[in-house]
């Protein structure tokens, strides 16, 4: 019986309150492919981090080949044979592949390392990888999947034999996740490991042998991939439990306010493009928008909020066609929208809070009179948008970047669902935050709904649209599969149309 490569045993951690690993355990073998797999904020980059040397683990064990071993820097997990390729690449982008490649290689004493040996070596291990790196070629001229190639080779060339990433295909194209899954099936031939983490379901299914699954921050368990199928691995990652409904309210109206047809985009870096996507929207209803991240939620939020034209399609609003309308256009006709990147796209971090709030309405009245900005009608606005909010802040003036995530995204909100929008599309607009604050997101979404705007929650977490949305579409590399009600009879139908195992049809006659 070989030794396993690694084992972490009974791993905890915390970040003050927050217990982000509660005594796990992982064991990886050798020559094995090993999925991690859990909701965001279920403890699995922390595991990782841990294995990593960039956290220190309040308590527990980590076993190298069988030997206990102590990781206090990414320098010493190395030195194991541990490498680690996160979801932000760490290049330098004007040098060559090469040049990253041997980056803080050289052996102690010597002054330079020979560039064209090093590229040799690297073309090479390419080729006995069975894939493509040109080794002189410039990161800044590579596409997405060839710079994560790069990343890769950085963590061989230093003697990986464990690689650990991190949501390896959030950012490739699906023949780049091809590409990648072909290195690492040779690379665990050669009786390496890897360990991938992913909450995609379809991949843990594809490309590995094991799955260890955490939930919560603890650990549900670990599964022969061979010997559970996707609905099963949902349930576990998920739970079983049963959503705390929230939806007191009345279900919106059978009047449509927002038509979608044939919805194309062109082929995009990191996100499915829309392919012939149709939906409805109802006046008043929350429709959920379901799937994997990178299945075309991005290009379907980008182009109902006037950021991206898309190739072919139309859209109506209340009978109205409204193609082709700028995003400010749309904002004045009554479209709030609240995008997935809360720090670059949402806010401008290093303003204001206050500046922030009123960002999108400072030319109107009664915030600028005759070419001036109105102090006192400012503090005033401001002020009640804290109150009714309830955003915690020292004061008005405060940089928006001091503040929590979750305050960041009341002031989002507090901005975007101002007066009474029609139309809402509101895109993982929990994502990352605590309880509270994501109580409160919804809170808000249903009060919009109740006095009758029509909203779309794009959103990964089942559980949230499971909760607060009157009907769930489910995105599948750019089509959608179905639209069901939001009741929890139907978990395992979405989860099943999450993975593409429905047989794509049109939108379903789901009316109210």
């Amino acid at each position: 019986m070989t030794k396993p490569i690694l084992e972490m045993k009974q791993i905890t951690k915390s970040f003050g309150s927050l217990i982000a690993n509660d005594q796990v355990d992982l064991t990886v073998q050798p020559g094995e492919i090993h999925g991690l797999l859990g909701e965001n904020g279920a403890g699995k980059t922390t595991l990782m981090n841990i294995l990593y040397g960039l956290y220190r683990q309040e308590a527990g064990e980590i076993y190298i080949d069988g030997n206990p071993v102590q990781i206090c820097s990414p320098k010493e997990a190395i030195s194991l044979g541990i490498g680690m390729v996160h979801q932000h690449f760490m290049l330098v982008h004007n040098l060559t592949v090469t040049e990253n490649v041997i980056l803080g290689q050289a052996k102690k004493g010597q002054l330079f390392i020979n560039r064209q040996e090093a590229a040799a070596q690297i073309k090479a291990k390419a080729e006995e990888y069975g894939v493509e790196l040109d080794p002189w070629a410039k990161i800044e001229d590579l596409t997405v999947g060839l710079r994560q190639r790069v990343e890769i080779f950085k963590a061989l060339f230093r003697g990986a034999r464990l690689l650990i990433l991190d949501e390896p295909t959030a950012v490739l194209t699906p023949p780049e996740v091809e590409q990648l899954f072909q290195l690492l099936t040779n690379f665990v031939r050669q009786g390496n490991s890897v360990i991938c983490i992913t909450h995609k379901l379809h991949e843990i299914k594809t490309i590995c042998d094991k799955v260890t699954i955490l939930r919560g921050g603890r650990l549900v368990g670990t599964y022969v991939t061979n010997e559970v199928d996707a609905d099963e691995l949902a349930v576990l990652m998920v739970g079983e439990k049963a959503v705390t409904p929230v939806k007191s309210r009345k279900s919106g109206n059978n009047k449509v306010f927002l038509k979608v047809e044939n919805l194309t985009t062109e082929l995009d870096e990191g996100d499915s493009p829309l392919n012939q996507l149709s939906l409805e929207v109802y006046e008043g209803e929350i429709l959920g928008v379901a799937g994997v991240d990178g299945n075309g939620q991005t290009n379907l939020a980008h182009c109902l909020a006037g950021l991206k034209q898309p190739k072919d399609g139309k859209m109506w609003w209340a009978g109205k066609e409204m193609n082709g309308l700028s995003a400010k256009v749309l904002a004045e006709q009554g479209l709030a929208y609240i995008p997935a990147d809360r720090h670059g796209t949402a806010t401008a971090m290093g303003m204001s809070l206050a500046e922030n709030l009123i960002c999108r309405r400072f030319s109107l009245a009664p915030f600028s009179c005759k070419g001036f900005l109105s102090p006192k009608a400012i503090e005033h606005y401001v002020q009640a948008k804290i109150k009714d909010f309830e955003i915690k802040t020292p004061s008005p003036l405060v940089r928006l970047a001091a503040l929590s995530g979750g305050n960041q995204q009341k002031v989002v909100l507090a901005r975007e669902i101002d007066g009474e929008p029609r139309l809402i599309i509101a895109h993982q607009p929990t994502r990352g935050l605590d309880i509270g604050s994501t109580n409160y997101v919804h809170r808000v979404l249903m009060e919009a709904a109740q006095k009758g705007a029509s909203i779309i929650l794009l959103s990964t977490e089942l559980e949230e649209l499971f909760a607060i949305c009157d009907r769930i579409a489910v995105l599948y590399r750019g089509q959608v599969m179905g639209i069901l009600p939001a009741q929890e009879t139907y978990l395992r139908e979405v989860g099943l149309m999450m993975a593409g195992r429905v047989e794509p049809k049109g939108v379903d006659d789901h009316h109210h």
